[in-house]
């Protein structure tokens, strides 16, 4: 590990777990990575909107690793969009797990929330949305020799196809220090979605995300791939619900010694009430 304090190896193990999650425990903010990819805007609003969503999930997975332990957990996002600028809130429930101090020797929550704060731009030129932006994760309250809080850079393009039914992105996440301390991360995901024709009361959209990280392996970090596919279900229009099924996977196996952080193949289903 590149950086050093006074833990037990019993906490170090349980660090080098955290930074298992895939590198850089989300969007919103996370939920939006998951799922479809996101709405290519036809325009952008010329007056400031406001906007927001609740969601309830079986398992709170963050690029193929589970944040929760496996366990439900309850998200909430706040956005300001006006023009081409936005700013925005997501917080969700997390399960870290605990950490055994050296001195005293007792046991504390590694982090129990996750509080991300983002901002930028989405300009679109030739049919084309562009999404440069900033996030930082932080984790209010948590053990503070994990170094959990980092900064994210995202640069990412998505345009739709065929009277908006297809849509395709590609984004690109890079930060100089990521979660944990472990050094610069980098991750590419490629995302793809097509949205049905009304079917009774649902619209229905079959989506995936294939993605990919580089983590300096040298400061700690990790490689390996993730993938998911799934089927979103709209069904109301206000509040706009929605519900989505989605099967996860990757092809990292250095979660088996961590049973906090499973990235094995799992099915998760979310509830989602937008506003």
């Amino acid at each position: 590990m590149a950086r050093k304090n006074t833990l037990t190896g019993k906490m170090k193990s349980s660090i080098v777990g955290v930074a298992l999650i895939a590198g850089c425990a989300v969007p919103a903010y996370a939920a939006d990575l998951y799922q479809a990819p996101a709405p290519v805007a036809a325009a952008a609003p010329t007056k400031l909107v406001i906007s927001g969503n609740v969601d309830l999930t079986t398992d709170y997975v963050f690029r193929g690793f589970s944040q929760t332990d496996e366990n439900p957990a309850l998200q909430g996002e706040f956005d300001a969009t006006y023009n081409i600028f936005y700013l925005g809130i997501w917080g969700s429930n997390l399960n870290f797990g605990a950490a055994q101090t050296a001195n005293p020797a007792v046991f504390e929550d590694i982090a129990s929330l996750e509080i991300d704060w983002y901002g930028g731009i989405r300009p679109t030129w030739q049919g084309f949305t562009f999404d440069i932006g900033d996030i930082y994760y932080s984790y209010p309250n948590s053990f503070g020799p994990a170094h959990l809080p980092y900064n994210e850079i995202k640069t990412g393009v998505s345009r739709s196809f065929f009277d908006s039914k297809l849509a395709l992105s590609l984004t690109n996440y890079w930060s100089d220090d990521v979660f944990g301390g472990f050094g610069p991360n980098d991750v590419l995901e490629l995302g793809a979605g097509w949205t049905f024709n009304k079917v009774w009361v649902f619209t229905p959209t079959v989506s995936g995300v294939f993605g990919h990280q580089w983590g300096d392996s040298n400061d700690g970090g990790i490689s390996y791939s993730y993938w998911n596919a799934g089927l979103t279900l709209a069904f109301w229009d206000k509040p706009a619900l929605t519900f989505d099924v989605r099967y996860w996977d990757t092809n990292s196996d250095v979660c088996t010694n961590q049973p906090g952080f499973q990235c094995d193949t799992r099915v998760v289903g979310t509830f989602k009430a937008a506003f």
